[in-house]
């Protein structure tokens, strides 16, 4: 059993993590804050008012574990968002290739009905392959994170959803989680990034709660030790992988 002092370094990494996020976090929405007042302004010039409203309703935030002091918005899944009917209700298995290893997974439709079919549908499409793992934590929270098209941070499907499902109560992420990361402060904001828990993390709950766990890696987690080793690239605990990390074929079944 582990003694006091070191589960209390533990959760003491952990709250600096979470600090490190959110400041992450309110970096990528002042680059949304820019494109979107790019947007507005060139969208106002030209008259396309319809064309704005429509922008503003699909706009895509940047996602991750943390907190924000942003205001939740409430939202209902547009008809965009895959059915969580297709999830079944139950357990899908199979493979996921990153960093060019295969990672044999399952995931848990029953507990997480709207995540699996989300990440089914955009599996099915082929959506993920060569999309890169754009982040990576080294300290306290210890995650891959990875399904950004734009590979920053703020890109996604050209949808976002809700709600936030089989989160761990005890805000503790076991190690081979697949997780759903979103906007902190926001239930809603899920989209097709995901992070994978490459040991466990203690990642506290923000006003909108936990992260969607959907699924878990049963073997083959051990072939991304390269990767983690090798840190970020500007040497930091929380940044762009110094290894160039990509998705590959998803199978499920």
């Amino acid at each position: 059993m582990a003694s006091k002092k070191k589960t209390q370094n533990i959760y003491a990494s952990a709250a600096a993590s979470a600090q490190k996020f959110e400041r992450h976090q309110q970096e990528i929405q002042q680059k949304i804050s820019l494109r979107k007042a790019d947007n507005r302004f060139a969208l106002l010039v030209s008259g396309g008012a319809v064309a704005l409203a429509l922008i503003l309703q699909l706009a895509y935030f940047g996602f991750g574990p943390g907190k924000t002091t942003a205001t939740p918005e409430a939202q209902t899944n547009s008809d965009l968002v895959p059915a969580a009917a297709l999830s079944e209700s139950r357990e899908w298995t199979g493979s996921m290739t990153v960093g060019g290893k295969k990672l044999e997974i399952s995931l848990d439709g029953a507990a997480a009905p709207q995540a699996v079919a989300n990440f089914l549908s955009l599996s099915s499409k082929s959506f993920y392959t060569d999309v890169s793992c754009h982040r990576l934590t080294t300290s306290g929270i210890f995650v891959l994170q990875c399904g950004d098209p734009n590979g920053d941070g703020t890109g996604g499907p050209g949808y976002n959803w809700g709600p936030i499902e089989n989160a761990p109560t005890d805000d503790l992420y076991k190690e081979g989680y697949l997780a759903m990361a979103r906007r902190g402060g926001d239930g809603s904001s899920m989209g097709s990034q995901f992070f994978i828990v490459y040991k466990d993390s203690p990642i506290p709950s923000d006003e909108a709660g936990g992260y969607t766990v959907f699924g878990k890696i049963n073997k083959g987690l051990s072939g991304l030790s390269k990767i983690i080793k090798a840190g970020t690239e500007d040497g930091s605990a929380d940044g762009k992988p110094a290894i160039e990390t990509k998705l590959g074929s998803i199978t499920l079944k």
